[in-house]
């Protein structure tokens, strides 16, 4: 079972989440919010997708991970048999309705500079995608010297052409303000420096390989009850709070944009372990087989996490 923390609110009153989640994520974070989104696409309406790959792209093994998913330049994920599973698991329930995501909005960025993850690995997951929304609801942004890492327009962070620890950048560019325009609409201009609450929730379901403690972030205006939406963004590897501390909660620009448009933001953590050294999200296959269904048991912990904060 997984409990989270009570959110306390300026006034004692309940967070007021309202209509549909959607969700973004780096590198793993970028397969996880896939999986989340497809997995959950009744509550979930848009996803924003950076420097990932296909959805199911390793196919539970971790050999075709490494071979077709990541950097190599001969790498070709198998979409048919991909797509030939996720036709079982729709079939037995196991996963929501494709149809659902027809009217979605995705945006996805590969930097043309990532060695992490080859672009083939990216055009992939555009074509994927393509298979199942209508095409005026996928922005594709694949033409900027961006190396494996969120692109910002702070300066202060990595440089642009370099993927290194904590795999935020300084590149002119401002991903979190881009993928949720794209996602939510015309957006206020963000917050020149964050007014919120940065909140602590705990993760404890057995089999998640979650961390014990994930985050939340709470604007102002949400915590004093005015109906906010959620937006849930996944880490990459090597990203999470136990390595790189507050860098990817605070320093994206997602909670300034989140202060000025009503947008609580879920921050989940996965824990790093021998078999899952650098923290990454599970994309090939090491919590359970069904990773990618409805009852993967990362899918199903961020799943019940995210339902915490909504009214009671």
């Amino acid at each position: 079972m997984l409990v989270a923390a009570p959110v306390v609110v300026a006034d004692s009153k309940t967070l007021k989440i309202v209509e549909k989640i959607t969700v973004s994520g780096l590198s793993s974070g970028a397969y996880m919010a896939a999986q989340f989104h497809v997995a959950f696409s009744e509550q979930v309406n848009g996803a924003a997708l950076i420097a990932g790959g296909p959805l199911y792209c390793a196919q539970n093994n971790l050999g075709t991970a490494l071979a077709h998913c990541m950097g190599k330049a001969d790498a070709k994920p198998d979409l048919a048999a991909i797509d030939s599973y996720l036709d079982q698991l729709e079939q037995t329930g196991l996963l929501a309705q494709r149809s659902n995501l027809q009217d979605d909005k995705v945006w996805i960025l590969h930097g043309s500079a990532d060695t992490t993850v080859h672009q083939n690995v990216g055009k992939a997951l555009v074509s994927q995608y393509h298979q199942w929304l209508t095409p005026a609801n996928i922005t594709v942004v694949n033409d900027k010297p961006f190396a494996h890492h969120f692109p910002t327009n702070v300066s202060g962070h990595s440089a642009c052409n370099v993927s290194e620890s904590p795999f935020i950048a300084s590149c002119d560019y401002d991903a979190a303000g881009e993928l949720l325009t794209h996602l939510l609409g015309p957006l206020s201009k963000p917050s020149a420096s964050t007014t919120g609450n940065l909140v602590e929730l705990t993760q404890s379901q057995a089999g998640s390989h979650l961390a014990k403690t994930g985050f939340a972030y709470i604007p102002q205006s949400c915590a004093k009850g005015e109906p906010c939406q959620l937006h849930i963004s996944f880490h990459g590897c090597k990203q999470h709070a136990d390595a790189v501390g507050d860098a990817y909660l605070t320093q994206t620009g997602l909670n300034n944009y989140a202060d000025t448009n009503n947008l609580v933001v879920l921050y989940p953590q996965v824990a790093a372990s021998a078999f899952n050294p650098h923290g990454c999200w599970d994309w090939w296959g090491y919590s359970s087989e069904q990773y990618i269904s409805n009852k993967g048991p990362q899918l199903q912990a961020v799943k019940l996490l995210a339902e915490q904060l909504y009214p009671q």
